[in-house]
């Protein structure tokens, strides 16, 4: 049986992706910081789900928590880095600070660590790894500075990881997505659900389920085939315009 490693799989694309894979037969070690979450989706889905509490940004946690992975769920055979999270859409210049580097801690710092942590076990089992980066990274948006910066940081990292891993048999991707309604927004703003609904309306966003698919298909592909960055988009979603500002 193999096994996954979901980082934020109390919400969005991570839940949907342990979902998924569990459906497929998979076990799946699921992350997050909201323990009642964690508790539902190991009632919901039963022993093939392992819950464990963890904050991205407490990097010396992550590394406890790969140390003391029970034997049943050690060997793991796919890396999902989906948690993350975006500060408010604020002028870099006008931002809370503290919520900027909340952000690169989170996206940056501890997708790294906890990386890092597993590659002996996924070398070992020539493994796969599938990072959530964003369109964001490739297309500049009012508010977006850091974020986007974030995820292309993410970008850079899997295709820079996967030439450190040649000849490893390990694969590496970058899944970059477009508009997916999830609690991103409501997050994003700090709890405002009308913004986020606002944001989504008579628009036909993709759904978690979409990513989790696209996800999955990605790592069962046959081990001699590396899908290394794929950009996804609803239809009714394209590249905005230049911004010109007149005086």
């Amino acid at each position: 049986m193999k096994t996954a490693f979901i980082t934020g799989a109390t919400a969005g694309i991570g839940e949907a992706c342990a979902r998924k894979f569990i459906a497929d037969g998979w076990q799946v070690v699921g992350t997050g910081r909201r323990k009642d979450r964690l508790d539902a989706l190991a009632q919901e889905l039963g022993e093939k789900f392992l819950p464990i509490v963890s904050d991205m940004r407490d990097i010396e946690d992550l590394g406890r928590i790969v140390r003391q992975l029970p034997d049943a769920f050690a060997g793991i055979d796919l890396l999902v880095n989906n948690a993350g999270l975006a500060p408010p859409m604020t002028d870099f210049q006008d931002a809370d600070l503290d919520k900027q580097l909340n952000a690169m801690r989170t996206n940056m710092d501890g997708l790294v660590a906890i990386t890092r942590h597993l590659l002996p076990t996924l070398i070992e089992r020539k493994g796969a790894i599938v990072n959530l980066a964003s369109v964001a990274g490739s297309y500049p948006y009012r508010g977006g500075a850091v974020y986007g910066a974030t995820k292309a940081f993410l970008t850079q990292f899997s295709l820079s990881l996967r030439s450190d891993l040649h000849g490893t048999g390990v694969r590496v991707t970058s899944i970059e997505p477009g508009m997916v309604e999830t609690e991103f927004t409501i997050v994003r703003t700090e709890g405002n659900r009308q913004a986020s609904e606002q944001l989504y309306a008579d628009m036909n966003p993709m759904t978690a389920g979409d990513i989790a698919n696209t996800i999955h298909w990605v790592a069962t592909q046959p081990a001699h085939l590396n899908i290394n960055r794929l950009e996804l988009m609803p239809t009714s979603q394209s590249f905005a315009g230049f911004s010109v500002h007149r005086d």
